[in-house]
């Protein structure tokens, strides 16, 4: 008799992952000129080469993510003579609707402004300073951001970290560029906060790894030395280059002396040169201060900050923009927003350290999350039941395996490239 088996049958293989692509077709007024243009909008497979484990022999190319992006291109213009500009945001975890809905293009999202929000539903409208005017543009979501993601079968984690969001962002814009003849075209990049950290890696890694060079790039709140913004114990170089946005935050919200309300540009001036001398050596020079020199510091930290002598003694001269956003405005029962102080915010525990949600944010999220769905899915026709990730908690624990025992740095990668 034939052997009889038993069990479940194995499950079926997962479907083979495939470009997802529209496209539509679109004009905007600039200026006095009408610009026509071409949108791609959809998700590319990202591969990689697979070898057969402990034989080192090729054996093709393995999906490994598919990446979201929406491509602007204008029409009637040779690829080959018109600039791209790849752009991205930050975070880690940030989606890139941040400079795709409210910078650089053609559409964006109509929110009004600081006391004047508007209520939803929300609105777009055109983009009269698109950055497309000048240059074609390209804007892409790492993994897990937006509604790019791991394929099926593949674990997204190995995307969340320095080196591996770099090359998988890399090797997108190496593929886009083949795909769509874009190789003799001038090259950019523009990114944002972690993007900035992101486009100096990329700027090393496509020339590197591809032969891709830029032509320029573009930084945008930029952090490519992580020294400059982490507020450890003995590195004093954050609340020094901190202090000229404390002062102009403080300013808007008049919090300085009369004198220093006058002239925002005469007070930053006056701000810098304090912070680059009399308050760096402060700092250097630790409890060898004293108490005189410890106490004429706090002064002029007061007069610059708006908070008080007596906090800022407290704190020993050092104010992490953390609790910064909580004081300034405490007195008056008010926080201020990290990403946009003009914004103010309410906490339910008037004494509690830190503000307990970012009301920038706050103001922001709403807009910019109904713009990007009803842009991808209506105009651009782009269909997903998936979530936009605007901004993704899941890309946490964020891995800077390559810098351990050191700050993460991209300024050197930077001035190693070929311009």
């Amino acid at each position: 008799m034939p052997e009889q088996t038993s069990g479940a049958a194995p499950a079926p293989a997962p479907p083979t992952p495939e470009d997802r692509l529209v496209q539509t077709h679109h004009q905007i007024v600039v200026g006095r000129e009408t610009l026509s243009y071409t949108v791609t909008a959809g998700t590319m497979v990202i591969r990689e080469e697979a070898e057969k484990a402990g034989e080192g022999t090729s054996e093709g190319e393995k999906a490994r993510a598919t990446i979201f992006f929406v491509a602007y291109t204008r029409d009637g213009e040779r690829a080959d003579g018109r600039p791209i500009t790849f752009s991205f945001n930050g975070g880690p975890g940030s989606s890139s609707v941040w400079l795709h809905m409210g910078l650089l293009g053609p559409r964006k999202v109509e929110m009004g402004d600081v006391g004047a929000l508007l209520p939803p539903p929300y609105r777009l409208g055109d983009n009269p300073h698109t950055l497309l005017a000048q240059s074609d543009m390209v804007f892409i979501d790492p993994v897990s951001t937006g509604f790019s993601r791991a394929v099926p079968g593949e674990a997204a984690k190995p995307f969340h970290g320095f080196k591996k969001d770099i090359e998988a962002v890399g090797d997108f814009i190496r593929l886009y560029t083949t795909r769509y003849g874009r190789w003799l075209s001038p090259k950019f990049l523009i990114g944002e906060s972690y993007g900035t950290t992101r486009a100096g890696g990329l700027a090393g890694y496509l020339q590197e790894r591809h032969g891709l060079f830029l032509n320029g790039i573009m930084l945008i709140s930029a952090v490519l030395n992580f020294q400059t913004l982490e507020f450890d114990p003995g590195n004093d170089l954050p609340y020094i280059l901190f202090l000229p946005s404390y002062a102009a935050a403080a300013f808007y919200h008049k919090r300085l002396p009369d004198d220093l309300q006058a002239d925002l540009r005469a007070t930053l001036a006056e701000v810098e040169a304090f912070a680059l001398g009399d308050y760096a050596l402060a700092l250097l020079r630790g409890d060898t201060l004293g108490e005189e020199g410890r106490a004429d510091i706090a002064a002029r930290l007061s007069r610059y900050t708006g908070l008080s002598e007596a906090y800022l003694l407290g704190c020993d001269l050092r104010v992490r923009d953390d609790r910064f956003v909580r004081e300034l405005l405490r007195e008056r029962g008010r926080s201020v927003g990290r990403l946009d102080s003009r914004f103010r915010g309410i906490d339910r525990d008037r004494v509690g350290e830190r503000a307990e949600s970012d009301p920038s944010y706050s103001a922001i999220l709403g807009p910019y999350s109904a713009a990007i769905n009803a842009y991808v899915r209506g105009e651009l026709g782009y269909a997903s039941d998936l979530p936009y990730e605007i901004i993704s908690g899941r890309v946490h624990p964020w891995s800077y395996a390559q810098h351990e025992n050191k700050y993460v740095d991209v300024a050197e990668t930077l001035r190693r490239v070929r311009w």
